[in-house]
């Protein structure tokens, strides 16, 4: 079963625990997910937050001591958790998550627009078997001005290496690396190494041109 919380101007703590500054002006509420693709999330009537309450310098930017404006949480449970293990339904969201429980947390800022409020990812954080990491992007997997995803204007997206083509590398959790025109058939990466261990020769394919 996985779950989505939100989080409006939260700390983050110890073992991934979101704590927020101002309880009293919204309290996060876990929405159950039944496994599958291509859902969507709704915040329940009611649930809502008047971001007019909160003072707009702390939406638009990270805070110190590791404060976000908003986070979003997805929690996964295992069919068969410990037997000693507390059920989810009585952790209360945000408190520190035990090692059985895996999640993925995206930090965000709001940036106040013409026609409302606009979210802009920062980062992303996940919790694995009692171990956090950071999610780092290397080059980028989208083109600059793609659809979908990061805002299209934020800078930094040319290559870091010759500094004129737009990035369009990036180095999967398993280190190999996958750029844009193998992005839907992930490259294979064959590996042959010297009966002397001597160095180790990496074969992938060509690119398109």
């Amino acid at each position: 079963m996985c779950s989505i919380s939100i989080f409006f101007l939260a700390r983050e703590g110890e073992e991934c625990s979101l704590t927020p500054l101002k309880p009293h002006l919204y309290k996060a509420v876990r929405v159950p997910f039944e496994k599958g693709l291509g859902q969507k999330f709704r915040q329940a009537p009611g649930t809502g937050v008047n971001l007019e309450l909160f003072d707009e310098r702390e939406l638009s930017r990270e805070g110190p001591g590791d404060v976000y404006p908003l986070l979003v949480r997805a929690e996964t449970v295992p069919k068969d958790p410990p037997a000693d293990a507390p059920s989810h339904d009585e952790l209360p969201p945000g408190a520190p998550l035990p090692k059985y429980i895996h999640s993925q947390t995206t930090h965000a800022i709001l940036e106040k627009k013409d026609d409302g409020y606009k979210v802009k990812v920062l980062k992303q954080t996940i919790w694995v078997d009692g171990i956090r990491y950071d999610l780092q992007e290397i080059y980028g997997i989208e083109n600059s001005g793609g659809g979908g995803g990061f805002d299209g204007a934020d800078t930094g997206k040319e290559c870091v290496i010759c500094m004129s083509e737009p990035r369009d590398t990036t180095v999967l959790p398993c280190r190999h690396m996958i750029w844009q025109v193998r992005a839907r058939v992930l490259p294979v990466l064959s590996q042959t190494s010297r009966a002397d261990g001597g160095a180790l020769d990496a074969k992938l394919p060509k690119g398109e041109s």
